[in-house]
C-alpha cells in the first residue's frame, strides 16, 4: 500500500510523530509537505494529497492540519475523495468499514501521537465491508 501524507504548518508535529511509526512499520509512503513550521495554506496540501490518491499514484492519502477540518474539507473537494476526519478509534473503523474512506484527517492541535498513530494503524489495516453500504459509497462518488 502506498501512502501520501501532507499537512499544513498546525499539523507538521504530529505528521513527524505518525512518519515515524509508519518508518518503524516500513510503510511505504510519500511526504508532500509541509516541512517547517512557517505558516501555508491548508488548501494547497489537502488539494495535492487527494489528486495524488484520485490519480492512482497512491492507495490511500493522510492529511493534518491544527483541527484537521479545514484540510478535510479541502481533500474532499477532489472528485473521488472520501476524506474522514476522525478523533477516535470508532470512528476510524467505521470510516473505513461503511464508507471506504481513502483519506483520513487529523487535527495536530487537537489529538497526541499516541491516539493519531492508533487511528492511523486502523485507518490503514481495516477493509471497507461493502455489501449494503456500497450503494451508499456509490451515491456519494456519483453526486
Amino acid at each position: 500500500m502506498r501512502i501520501v501524507l501532507g499537512s499544513d504548518h498546525g499539523g507538521l508535529a504530529l505528521k513527524e510523530q505518525v512518519k515515524a511509526y509508519l518508518d518503524e512499520e516500513n510503510y511505504d509512503y510519500h511526504d508532500i509537505g509541509v516541512d517547517m513550521d512557517a505558516s501555508v495554506d491548508y488548501p494547497v496540501y489537502g488539494r495535492l494529497a487527494a489528486e495524488a490518491v484520485v490519480s492512482g499514484e497512491y492507495d490511500r492519502g493522510i492529511v493534518f492540519c491544527g483541527t484537521g477540518i479545514g484540510i478535510s474539507i479541502a481533500a474532499n473537494k477532489v472528485h473521488g475523495i472520501r476524506c474522514g476526519l476522525v478523533t477516535n478509534v470508532y470512528m476510524a473503523e467505521m470510516s473505513r468499514k461503511h464508507n471506504n474512506c481513502n483519506m483520513l484527517a487529523l487535527g495536530g492541535r487537537v489529538l497526541d501521537a499516541k491516539t493519531a498513530i492508533q487511528l492511523v494503524e486502523i485507518f490503514l489495516n481495516t477493509d471497507f465491508e461493502g455489501d449494503r453500504h456500497q450503494r451508499r459509497v456509490d451515491m456519494l462518488d456519483n453526486m
